[in-house]
């Protein structure tokens, strides 16, 4: 009975069918017999080169001319070869499923192998926490023999795709959730732009705590604040507490009201802080695997506090890289994260000098770098008024929407308790002004579109700008 190895290596050379899928996921590494391995690695080699399979015979005159190999080695590739006749009527599908489970075997196999050579000390160079993301690669591997969307053929598919319901995560907020389409799509970058103490942090702990309400498992990570002033925030807004009165609050006070919140939600809440500058996607990455293998933690929802003061994983901060640069390479990463892992993650960035001082700010006023909301898939910006101040409100502006039009509902107001860290939603009348029918959008010289208000002159029947 022939091995899989065999079964494979013939169809290699007898199937070019099967060798043109097969090949981008097959690697010398997955065969253990040396001889094994060096024929795959010359039918790899003659498949690269002149994209074709190799004859048998073909692949008997190359094992004949290379001199690396000793007699031995010689004589038991020659005789593989001979033997690699090839078997008729051998179902796709099922030579496809082997094969793809022969290479996951493998991959684990050799991560394990790697694993007890790590922990023996026998490669220095690695160490042994580095074992989460050598068996998570291991554990991915898979065959992807999508090569694309066939506009005709596949019509079928892409209208069941158009009637499914796209899973996402609500806000507890009214207009959000209606500038959303219903809330935050999964393997999505978030972005909420703010000036200095206006209510970036406030937000996503307001958001976090919604989340958890939902029996969602969330992870903030903070990298400007203590973990332990993040969850006074959301204690503040979970357990309807002032801030300040959370210190004078008895214990079995403080006690009883986390118990009954543990009783309401199934998800979890976790806080991980991080020292400025310090961390980028690897390390948020390592944390995700780390969470999942030690606490059986899966978020569906990533805070991180906030963007610019990550690092990246591919650029260093210095004079050689200028800000737009870093900032790009950052919110490239974190979006890259968001995918692989099927998550959304809200961010927040800084308003730049012009915006801090600004009652109407745009995509311009980011600071830093334009590569963020480039990249950001949904992004607005909270700005507050000494008149908004007094009516407990933040007025909320959409900047980038990939998820609707960004054209409704384009401005609006929220309320805001800051003593509990909550946001709420304003009575429908507080917003009239600013609703999607009152705005309009009116074509601009240069580059670019201006919103105004517009209101309707009861006598005339106009709208007057």
């Amino acid at each position: 009975m022939k091995s899989r190895e065999e079964v494979i290596l013939e169809n290699l050379i007898h199937n070019e069918e099967y060798a043109r899928k097969v090949i981008p996921f097959l690697i010398e590494e997955y065969f253990s017999d040396n001889t094994e391995k060096r024929v795959f690695k010359h039918i790899k080699t003659f498949i690269e080169k002149y994209n074709t399979t190799p004859t048998q015979e073909a692949l008997g005159i190359i094992v004949d001319n290379d001199d690396k190999l000793s007699s031995d080695d010689y004589e038991s590739c020659t005789t593989y070869v001979e033997n690699l006749n090839g078997s008729e009527n051998v179902d796709m599908s099922w030579l496809m499923d082997e094969t793809e489970d022969f290479c996951k075997y493998r991959a684990i196999f050799n991560a394990m192998s790697e694993g007890i050579q790590i922990l023996q000390g026998d490669s220095p160079d690695k160490k042994w926490t580095s074992l989460p993301s050598i068996l998570s690669d291991a554990l991915a591997v898979s065959f992807d023999t999508h090569i694309g969307h066939d506009y005709i053929d596949d019509s079928s598919d892409r209208y069941e795709f158009y009637q499914r319901k796209e899973k996402k995560i609500p806000f507890d907020l009214d207009l959000f959730n209606q500038i959303t389409g219903g809330g935050t799509p999964l393997k999505t970058l978030n972005v909420v732009m703010a000036g200095t103490g206006v209510g970036k942090s406030l937000f996503m702990c307001h958001h976090a705590a919604n989340c958890l309400l939902q029996n969602l498992n969330v992870l903030y990570i903070t990298l400007e604040m203590a973990e332990e002033r993040i969850a006074e925030r959301i204690d503040a807004n979970l357990l309807d507490v002032q801030v300040s009165d959370l210190r004078q609050l008895p214990k079995s006070v403080y006690q009883t009201k986390v118990d009954r919140i543990s009783q309401q939600v199934k998800g979890k809440l976790i806080i991980k802080e991080y020292p400025t500058s310090t961390a980028n996607a690897n390390h948020f990455r390592v944390l995700l695997d780390e969470l999942k293998l030690k606490k059986s933690f899966v978020p569906d929802m990533v805070f991180i506090d906030y963007i610019n003061i990550c690092s990246s994983s591919r650029l260093k901060a210095n004079g050689s890289v200028n800000s737009y640069t870093f900032v790009k390479a950052i919110a490239e990463e974190l979006r890259g994260l968001a995918g692989e892992y099927n998550i959304p993650i809200f961010t927040a960035t800084q308003l730049n000098r012009t915006g801090s001082v600004s009652t109407d700010v745009g995509l311009e006023d980011t600071a830093e770098s334009f590569g963020l909301p480039q990249t950001a898939d949904f992004m607005f910006a909270i700005t507050s008024t000494e008149e908004l101040e007094e009516m407990n409100q933040v007025m909320v502006k959409q900047l980038k929407n990939r998820y609707n039009s960004a054209t409704m509902n384009r401005k609006f107001v929220v309320g805001i308790d800051r003593s509990k860290m909550k946001l709420f939603d304003v009575k429908p009348e507080e917003n009239e002004d600013l609703a999607e029918s009152n705005y309009e959008q009116k074509d601009m010289p240069g580059n670019g579109f201006d919103f105004r208000p517009k209101k309707f002159e009861k006598n005339s029947g106009d709208w007057k700008f």
